[in-house]
């Protein structure tokens, strides 16, 4: 069933896209929508009047009168200027071929301001509710903020249920709540760059394509940059660069009570692919402590948090708190079916991976693939967490052919549990530039050394410890020279 709907939602990229299928695990950038010579155009202007025809030489002023009485599966086209205004879209498009489109006009730039308007719940300063065969595109959007408890301004909401969403080409800034916390409660302080919340149920959000946006300066509290939650089935992120934001980059959530109906509370079936995500750090963020800053490092990269049936390949994750990390944060719950693969990640501070759950009393990471994987100098703070950082609860994993380069700690691999079971380690490349201070630790036992190490963990039989022999890994081309012996053993590391 999850090849079945991965072959699928690759199919509907493709489509989306107006991509060739290379070869399976290739998706080009897509060219901006093909808008038909037949499809009914609208036009918006700051200095229009929603009382016009909404034609080019006599358009609209608002947003939201476009979105109430634009055609289905029309264009709506934003002439360049600033707008201070929010939408709600509830009218859906014709279909996955004609959707409604709303962008900024070629060759203009239309921004949607949000300074000085209001926050009511989770809001998006462009929201789509309950609708479907909607696209997004090429659109600026900044500045929605609020200091008001239990307020979460958002760049992009689309929730509820509906299908063929895309968000494309769009740039996502200056999203804040700057509430002051009170004490350790980090509930009342939230924000989104962009957060698709499947809210219903049976009915699932599905067929989700966010591509080749940008998202920065991001004020998120205990939230994420980019959120799919609750009842969201086959999606795919792609091409994204988020940065500078003080929570999470991309997050793949399940069972917060998003979906009311527990069977369907969980992000699933998506591809996480070729997203650059960098600076992302709690560390000035006074939802995990007052005193700034506050060493929490406990922002990821790319987190997913109880999805399952996920693929995460080709993304670049550095300086993080954490590049990626599978776990679960709700006992009796796991992250599970996840395909981690060909993904660089280097320099960040408390690890590369993560996995399980953080403590005995959360959940479980179990059934996923982690494979190769280039992990370079993570747990650049020296704290020994490693470059692969096992929690709790890990259970029938596979860890092989990826390579690990230590940082300063030495630490290859730290996993202090001993609740991990049934999980295989083999064929993977290790190095430490001091190779006689090499550590790992497995289930609350050090070894220094590969040999002592291999022999008491039972693990990796069939690896090695050598030098991968990057192309320039000071400007962080982690390229394998030609003729590495790792490139031989059957590795190609990712750009």
């Amino acid at each position: 069933m999850y090849r079945i709907a991965a072959i699928a939602l690759l199919a509907l990229i493709l489509f989306a896209t107006g991509c060739q299928k290379d070869e399976a695990s290739s998706v080009h950038s897509p060219d901006a929508v093909q808008v038909p010579d037949t499809q009914k155009m609208y036009y918006i202007s700051p200095q229009g009047n929603d009382s016009n025809k909404g034609t080019i030489q006599s358009p609209w002023k608002t947003l939201q009168h476009a979105a109430d009485h634009a055609t289905p599966g029309s264009t709506v086209y934003l002439r360049e200027g600033v707008y201070h205004q929010k939408v709600k879209i509830t009218r859906s498009g014709n279909s996955s071929g004609n959707p409604t489109l709303f962008s900024s006009y070629p060759q203009e730039k239309a921004i949607i301001d949000g300074e000085g308007l209001s926050v009511r719940g989770i809001e998006g300063l462009i929201e789509v509710e309950h609708a479907s065969y909607i696209t997004i595109q090429n659109l600026e959007i900044r500045n929605f903020t609020t200091s008001l408890r239990g307020q979460v301004p958002t760049g992009i909401y689309v929730h509820g249920a509906g299908e063929h969403i895309q968000i494309l080409g769009n740039t996502v800034h200056s999203i804040s709540n700057d509430t002051k916390p009170s004490g350790p409660d980090l509930q009342g302080r939230d924000a989104h760059g962009i957060a698709i919340y499947g809210t219903e149920h049976p009915q699932a959000l599905r067929d989700i394509i966010i591509k080749d946006n940008e998202l920065y300066n991001l004020v998120l509290g205990s939230s994420e940059s980019l959120a799919v939650n609750g009842n969201v089935d086959t999606f795919a992120i792609l091409d994204n660069t988020i940065h500078d934001t003080d929570n999470i980059g991309i997050d793949l959530i399940g069972y917060e009570g998003t979906s009311e109906d527990d069977t369907y509370d969980q992000a699933r079936n998506g591809i996480v692919r070729g997203n650059e995500v960098y600076n992302i750090s709690s560390n000035l963020n006074p939802s995990y402590g007052t005193n700034l800053p506050n060493d929490s490092n406990s922002a990821g990269g790319i987190y997913v948090d109880g999805g399952k049936n996920h693929i995460i390949d080709h993304n670049r994750v550095y300086r993080s708190d954490i590049g990626i990390e599978i776990a679960s944060e709700h006992s009796g719950r796991s992250t599970s079916n996840i395909t981690l693969q060909d993904n660089l990640i280097f320099h960040n501070r408390l690890t590369g991976i993560a996995m399980g759950g953080y403590d005995e009393g959360r959940g479980s990471t179990e059934d996923s693939t982690i494979m190769y994987n280039t992990l370079v100098q993570n747990d650049s703070l020296g704290t020994g967490n490693g470059q692969l950082f096992m929690q709790a609860r890990t259970k029938n994993n596979t860890f092989k052919r990826n390579i690990l380069v230590s940082g300063s700690s030495n630490v290859l691999i730290y996993n202090e549990y001993t609740s991990n079971s049934e999980n295989v380690f083999d064929h993977n490349v290790y190095y430490s530039p001091s190779p006689e201070d090499a550590l790992w630790v497995w289930k609350d036992m050090e070894y220094s050394g590969f040999t002592s190490y291999m022999e008491g963990s039972g693990n990796d039989e069939h690896s090695l410890v050598v030098n991968p022999q990057f192309v320039n890994e000071a400007n962080e081309d982690f390229t394998l020279q030609a003729g590495s012996f790792s490139e031989g053993y059957g590795y190609l590391a990712p750009r």
